[in-house]
């Protein structure tokens, strides 16, 4: 019985049946092939272990094309390396802890988690040896690599994306050359083509005067492997993918971007979104992925330098041409809201971040603070502020007021310690950012309601706050919302009245120019058009603080 026919019987994998059939039949012709080589790749191609492995990996392959396979995530390591580090904090707390930070470390679960991001990643693609350095008619030294064709975008717009990077036509010597390279693209991966590298032939085809555009439709007309004959640049510097992530203080959409360099290696994201940035070389444009999204490829979005500028040419035109816009020190001195670096906060048992409620006068933050307290008294605490004025008949210093002198509280605010603080009818009042401080230590879920003008004083590393903007609705529903609960204006000072319509517009007014200004400092968004809705949103957020890992400014967890 020969050997195709043994694994026929054991319905082995097709194409290692016909390989073995093909080294059958070709035996003979091959003299230098020994009994004892030619019996190691008989036995090689009929053992249990490679057909397995050709099956798996035919299933993957399968699967991918048929959109049936994704994975959930692609760096289970490095959420392996996270955990493992939270872990060693407890370990003397749990025997689970302990049993789980011993079994994270055990190279068997190790290597099943590299293997796992190797094929999330998409790393089982061919890898094709690198063809020797050749030398042609002019002596210049030429390479030739082979990259296997993926579905990957092309596009037409003069720098296109060519299995993972793209190209352009150098300005000084009008060869196409290599412009960049995509993280996670065939290119990438292969390790064989770098920036700068000058491409001279695609397929046995020379792309001498050509186009980037001409070399595109080569491309496209291609299928499988594909050749690329190269002049290798000078430098050669190995891509290194940054572990940084942050959060987008800004929507973009590359196709509406005049200025990408390529529109469909772009990377579309929205402001919120929290983007992997894996590469920072190009002072314009850096290179992302969305967390957790499925496309290991990396898109081009604007770097921060980028948006700076184009926000300071927006809002330049913007006070040419709008006359409502409000110029003072206040609107001067924010910072341009692009990206803010970010990492995982995981909660602390017994150590509650407090939640800070932000909006317009006359939005209902008030309100939503005394439900939220009445709730749960034991839960939620509020700090009692500081005044300077004397206190009044029955109060009692730490109830209703911290009450201290004019020069001492005019000390602490020199010094920083309040929070925010204001003047009224001749006396100070203001939040101490101690009093907050002792709420947390105690346990207690701290809520604060304060100007947003004190938004820059409570995110501090220190307090850690979760921001919550309470949103206006449109006019319409603001005024019926608040008309049918008889809601008192509190524009007047006697609170004996509803609200007019110009109280109406100027709560609108008001929140623009918060959302303007501070949008990009808030962790969530609620908007009061209907008072009980807004109070269970509330209460679900307050409770994702206290449960959830959420992303925080960087600098607040290192």
């Amino acid at each position: 019985m020969t050997a195709a026919l043994v694994m026929d019987t054991v319905n082995w994998d097709p194409s290692l049946s016909k390989l073995l059939n093909s080294l059958v039949e070709s035996k003979a012709d091959i003299p230098s092939c020994t009994d004892e080589e030619f019996g190691f790749l008989s036995e090689l191609l009929q053992s249990k272990e490679l057909n397995a492995l050709v099956k798996v990996h035919n299933k993957v392959l399968h699967n991918i094309k048929d959109d049936k396979f994704y994975p959930m995530l692609s760096n289970a390591m490095d959420i392996d390396v996270d955990v493992l580090e939270v872990l060693a904090t407890k370990t003397h707390i749990s025997q689970d802890c302990r049993e789980l930070f011993q079994l994270l470390q055990r190279p068997h679960i190790q290597g099943l988690l590299c293997a796992h991001d190797a094929v999330a990643q998409k790393d089982y693609y061919p890898r094709l040896p690198d063809i020797p350095l050749e030398v042609d008619e002019d002596e210049e030294t030429v390479k030739i690599v082979q990259l296997v064709k993926s579905n990957e975008p092309l596009s037409g717009d003069g720098v296109e994306p060519i299995l993972g990077a793209t190209i352009k036509t150098d300005e000084d010597t009008g060869k196409i050359v290599i412009a960049r390279i995509m993280h996670g693209g065939a290119a990438d991966r292969s390790g064989l083509i770098h920036v700068g590298d000058e491409v001279c032939e695609v397929n046995g085809i020379s792309v001498e005067g050509k186009t980037p555009n001409c070399v595109l439709k080569i491309l496209q007309n291609s299928e499988g492997t594909i050749t690329f004959k190269i002049v290798p640049a000078d430098s050669k510097g190995g891509m290194r993918e940054s572990k940084v992530r942050v959060r987008a203080h800004f929507s973009y959409k590359a196709a509406e971007d005049p200025h990408t360099p390529c529109k469909e290696a772009g990377l579309d994201f929205s402001k919120g979104d929290v983007l992997h940035i894996v590469s920072q070389d190009d002072i314009y444009w850096w290179q992302a992925r969305r967390e957790g999204d499925r496309n290991m490829r990396a898109g081009l979005i604007p770097s921060r330098a980028l948006q700076e500028r184009r926000i300071i040419v927006e809002r330049q035109q913007k006070e040419k041409t709008d006359e409502d816009t409000i110029k003072n020190d206040d609107f001067d001195r924010e910072e341009i809201p692009t990206y803010e670096e970010v990492a995982k906060l995981y909660p602390r048992p017994g150590l509650y971040r407090p939640v800070v409620l932000i909006g317009p006068p006359g939005v209902g933050r008030n309100e939503l603070k005394r439900r939220i307290m009445a709730s749960d008294p034991d839960k939620y605490k509020t700090p009692v502020p500081y005044t300077s004025r004397p206190p009044r008949l029955g109060e009692i210093n730490g109830k209703e007021y911290h009450f201290t002198s004019r020069e001492k509280m005019e000390e602490d605010i020199q010094a920083g310690k309040f929070i925010e603080y204001g003047e009224y009818k001749g006396n100070l009042y203001g939040t101490n950012t101690e009093s907050v401080s002792s709420l947390v230590d105690a346990g207690y879920v701290c809520l604060l309601n304060p100007h947003y003008q004190a938004l820059k004083m409570l995110r501090s590393p220190k307090l850690k706050p979760y921001v919550i903007y309470i949103k206006p609705p449109r006019f319409e529903i603001l005024k019926e919302t608040r008309n049918e609960a008889r809601a008192r204006s509190t524009f007047d000072e006697n609170n004996s009245r509803g609200f007019t319509d110009e109280e109406f517009n100027e709560i609108l007014h008001s929140a623009a120019r918060i959302e303007f200004l501070y949008s990009h400092l808030f962790d969530e968004v609620i908007v009061n058009a209907d008072l009980s809705m807004a109070f269970e949103q509330l209460v679900s957020a307050i409770q994702r603080v206290e449960t959830d890992p959420l992303w925080v400014p960087a600098s607040w967890v290192q």
